[in-house]
């Protein structure tokens, strides 16, 4: 009885470590993207604001 209990654990924390290795990997994989996300949103953030730069210079210096 206490022999099938002990099986019964260590079979539930086998799946228990097998579930937080892969929650694991999961955070990884959504953490990267959204690393991924950010920088691309920054990039196109920076594109948007350049035309608004390149209209504030003063005129003298758009004639080059």
């Amino acid at each position: 009885m206490i022999e099938q209990r002990i099986e019964e654990l260590r079979a539930e924390l086998a799946k228990g470590e097998q579930r937080l290795a892969a929650l694991d990997r999961e955070r990884a994989v959504t953490r990267d993207t959204i690393l991924r996300i950010q920088g691309a949103l920054q990039v196109l953030e920076e594109l948007c604001a350049a035309p608004a730069a390149i209209d504030a210079r003063p005129v003298l210096a758009r004639s080059s």
